[in-house]
């Protein structure tokens, strides 16, 4: 607890106390009406006295129809009626429910301060040889940070010396470190497990991922539901509607019987008494705080499940659009695969050895920044003297070639060959091949592969578990590259060869066929991705390696990549809407049942106490089981 609620609870210990105190002594000893109003008015001031002041100051900005007035108006009413005991116990029991609706939200708040706790407080920054510690604000792209176990990365970056182990969980939910050692990318918020590691940074600090991951957590619940947005609009007329009609109930009926001699042997003023007792207690009944707390609380709660796990959740509004997604489309590269090309087979023709043929390729694409060609020399493996490499020639959507020790060397695709008139086999069904030749010669072909991610298969198959009626894959790869990978990963539909405005139209295509109340999502990580993320009912986003403008356009941001976290935050959506959902139908038909109880004077001040706090701390309770997901 924090310091405001253990001043609370101290304040409930000390006024129930006095409570049982003065409710012993009145029952052993006859006190005078105005003594014992007195009396019981010390714990009631002890446990009130901030509930009056609000209410108060609500009355003075023109803002009456709260939850204090309610409780204000119930309680003095009930003073003043001679109820002391039953007037302090409302209070006190409110107090109680408010407790533990601070108690839940603190809770819940848990995991956005457990988030929050990978801002970095200092970079140590490496100039001339010499460290220091400066603010990460203030470290410029290019620089070289150095990072100490036990350290947080400050800033994004490229490990350039040492190699140590990270734990990653704060950003990603995931328990097990994750090594990293020179050339390795790494992202701020991680800490630091192992050894010395020195980053040459890559963004500066406002850009890099801890401080995009805080400003989408911080402004998260700018963004409500429809649900929360219906409970803020029914809350704004359902307050003034029972005030108005608690005083209807006060005056109507006993003027009534009043002017018409009904009163009975009970009197006037005993008419009027019990008909403004029955207005009282049909107002704390009434007091929707069960509803006004506990499903904002709810889906607060649900945020803070999804961030704890690595998936950020940009409003409430996209926790309960997921939902009821019903249509996942799917970017392949960097979302269902790695996006990271590799050799996976290496054919050369009779007479020549994979070794040769492989350093063939290297040597010609040996100037290339293309992935492709990165990929070649990677697998080569070793330095490339570019001594033995001249008169490099790019040739736009062919290939490049290259004169390597005197011969020269070709390497691209199919359309290259033909060009060239070369006879070449054709190769196996992937996604690149790389054809080579030298000296006019085919020598053989190199198969690259953009890998498949592990969870990438798993992903699919838990969405369609959850309900999902059909998984698309739309990308701008060749129609072989595409259909392996669908047939891979077990997506419905694949289409290829797409620019970024075919995948608008495809998706475009899409909504015109779903139902009215089913969403589709889009899962992206690129550039070109933006328009789509941004016409999607939820787009969602990949968070390590996606783009800033890919990010951005999201709604919802998976910070470790992982496309089975999609079907994880679904099941926590869900989850929150069935609790949202149970709240609202318990609440609203527990307080119309004592809302009749009372007003025909079956339910009295202590019912409609439980109809009031009891009712909150349940529905309380109920919400911050939102905020666990096995």
């Amino acid at each position: 607890m924090n310091q405001k609620q253990k001043k609370i609870l101290y304040r409930i210990i000390t006024s129930f106390s006095l409570l049982i105190v003065l409710t012993i002594v009145c029952r052993i000893v006859e006190l005078p009406t105005v003594l014992r109003g007195v009396l019981y008015l010390i714990p009631y001031l002890v446990i009130g006295y901030d509930i009056l002041r609000k209410a108060w100051k609500g009355i003075r900005n023109h803002q009456v129809f709260d939850e204090n007035f309610l409780m204000a108006v119930a309680t003095v009413g009930a003073f003043l009626l001679g109820e002391y005991a039953e007037g302090s116990a409302v209070m006190l029991f409110y107090q109680i429910g408010e407790l533990f609706q601070s108690v839940a939200v603190g809770k819940s708040r848990q995991n956005i301060a457990d988030l929050m706790d990978i801002r970095p407080d200092y970079a140590n920054l490496l100039t001339d040889g010499q460290i220091e510690k400066v603010d990460p604000d203030d470290v410029e792209i290019g620089a070289v940070i150095v990072v100490n176990p036990g350290e947080k990365i400050p800033i994004d970056g490229t490990v350039i010396e040492g190699k140590t182990s990270l734990d990653t969980s704060a950003l990603t939910g995931e328990s097990v470190p994750r090594d990293a050692a020179e050339g390795d990318t790494v992202i701020s918020g991680c800490i630091n497990l192992t050894g010395v590691i020195h980053i040459e940074t890559t963004k500066e600090f406002g850009e890099s991922t801890v401080s995009k991951i805080l400003d989408l957590v911080e402004n998260s619940s700018m963004k409500k539901a429809r649900m929360e947005n219906f409970i803020t609009r029914f809350a704004r007329y359902y307050t003034p509607a029972v005030c108005y009609g608690a005083l209807a109930l006060a005056i109507l009926p006993p003027l009534f019987l009043t002017l018409t001699g009904m009163t009975g042997t009970a009197g006037v003023f005993q008419v009027w008494a019990d008909w403004i007792t029955r207005a009282l207690t049909f107002l704390v009944i009434s007091c929707p705080c069960a509803l006004v707390i506990s499903v904002p609380l709810s889906f607060f709660g649900g945020i803070g499940c999804t961030s704890s796990k690595g998936i950020l959740v940009k409003g409430s509004n996209y926790l309960e659009a997921l939902a009821n997604t019903k249509y996942v489309v799917f970017d392949k590269t960097g979302t269902l695969t790695k996006g990271v090309f590799e050799v996976t087979e290496i054919h050369p023709a009779e007479g020549m050895d994979e070794k040769e043929l492989l350093q063939a390729a290297a040597y010609a694409e040996s100037a290339s920044s293309h992935p492709i060609s990165l990929s070649l020399r990677k697998a080569y493996g070793q330095e490339i003297d570019i001594s033995r490499v001249k008169d490099i020639e790019e040739l736009a959507g062919h290939g490049v070639r290259a004169c390597v020790d005197g011969r020269i060397v070709l390497a691209g695709n199919e359309k290259l060959m033909r060009r060239e008139g070369i006879l070449c086999e054709t190769g196996p069904d992937a996604d690149t091949l790389v054809y080579v030749a030298a000296d006019g010669t085919y020598v053989g072909c190199i198969v690259i592969s953009d890998v498949i991610k592990p969870t990438a298969r798993q992903a699919i198959l838990s969405l369609k578990n959850s309900g999902v009626k059909r998984t698309v894959m739309l990308t701008g790869d060749s129609q072989s590259a595409a259909a392996k990978a669908a047939r891979e990963t077990g997506v419905d539909e694949v289409k290829s060869e797409l620019l970024p405005a075919d995948k608008v139209s495809e998706v475009e295509k899409i909504l015109q066929q779903k139902g009215e109340k089913e969403m589709l999502a889009f899962v992206g990580d690129g550039i070109n991705d933006a328009p789509v993320l941004s016409r999607a009912d939820v787009g969602i986003a990949m968070g390590a390696l996606g783009s800033d403008a890919a990010i951005e356009a999201a709604d919802i941001v998976l910070t470790d990549d992982d496309p089975a976290k999609i079907a994880l935050a679904m099941k926590i959506s869900v989850k929150t809407l069935r609790i949202v959902k149970e709240n609202i139908i318990f609440a609203l038909t527990v307080k119309a049942i004592c809302l009749i109880l009372g007003a025909f004077g079956i339910a009295g001040m202590w019912l409609a106490i439980f109809a009031d706090v009891g009712v909150m701390v349940l529905a309380v309770l109920n919400a911050t089981r939102a905020l666990r997901m096995k």
